[in-house]
């Protein structure tokens, strides 16, 4: 760092060299034709030969001009964009890993929204269900499904949940009491609970022992609405498919489960962009449970 060449003297050198000329050099940094000549001569002291062979009306690089020329290009592309980033306008990055029913059905459209209005933001959306990313760091924050304890994190709720059996309207045409359940096909979610539904429609049953099991809950309402069987769901899940008719809930018997809640690490709290963004999400939320009418069974 003690024998940098000249450092004014680079652009000049390369105008010089991708150009062919002197003037043309001058033309092109707006300088006159006797300081690129000047500026180029003392590039060539400093290192002690020369870069160009000055002909007539243009130069041409020396061997040694050639080699250098490729150094001080690469230089000065690092040093422009790097320059470049430093001048834009500074975005800052949230990485959002969500379960993936939640993600697709309730959380992209918000994201979308948020953005119109926040375009400093730039956000990167994945899917999970365990809190492996995040507590891994590989995702800011994320959306989850559990109980109100988050070891090592800090959590927000979404959404109180209440869940219930759905299927597809034919298949709820034959079921007139939820002992009715005993002769169908089960689907089984490992967050949710037919243990407890069942309690709470006065059967005594324990978990079913057998039947399709869904990791996604998103796959398990497609498997229900294609007939597969009988779902147990949340209703902020299911209510689109219930909206729609292709589901419709066999009885009226809901109970309380878990909850959907933003999660993410401490350390968050520094960060009052993404901060801003949980506080919106939490209120949209609230907001959207509060305007939605409840769908009911069917008669």
């Amino acid at each position: 760092m003690h024998d940098l060449p000249p450092l004014h003297a680079l652009p000049a050198f390369e105008a010089a060299a991708r150009l062919g000329s002197f003037l043309a050099a001058a033309q092109a940094l707006h300088l006159t034709p006797s300081a690129i000549s000047h500026r180029i001569r003392l590039l060539e002291a400093h290192l002690g030969q020369p870069l160009f062979e000055r002909r007539h009306r243009a130069v041409v690089l020396t061997p040694a001009g050639r080699r250098y020329l490729a150094v001080v290009r690469d230089a000065l592309l690092r040093l422009d964009e790097a320059s470049a980033q430093l001048r834009a306008p500074q975005v800052e990055r949230l990485h959002i890993s969500a379960a993936p029913a939640l993600g697709s059905r309730w959380l992209v459209g918000r994201v979308a929204a948020y953005q119109q209005s926040h375009p400093d933001l730039e956000f990167m959306l994945s899917t999970a269900t365990s809190l492996g990313p995040l507590l891994a760091g590989e995702a800011d924050l994320g959306l989850r499904y559990g109980e109100e304890e988050w070891p090592g994190l800090l959590a927000w709720k979404l959404f109180e949940e209440r869940i219930f059996p759905v299927c597809n309207p034919q298949l709820a045409a034959g079921l007139a009491v939820p002992a009715d359940l005993d002769h169908c096909r089960l689907l089984r979610h490992p967050l949710l609970s037919w243990q407890r539904w069942f309690a709470a429609a006065g059967l005594t049953r324990g978990e079913p022992a057998s039947g399709p099991r869904y990791e996604d809950a998103l796959l398990m309402l497609e498997g229900a609405a294609a007939g597969h069987g009988v779902a147990l769901m949340a209703g902020s899940l299911a209510l689109p498919y219930l909206a729609d008719g292709r589901l419709c809930r066999p009885f009226s018997t809901d109970c309380s489960d878990r909850s959907f809640y933003v999660v993410a690490p401490p350390a968050i709290q520094e960060r009052p962009a993404a901060m801003a963004f949980i506080r919106w999400l939490v209120r949209d939320a609230h907001a959207d449970q509060i305007a939605t009418i409840p769908i009911t069974a069917r008669p």
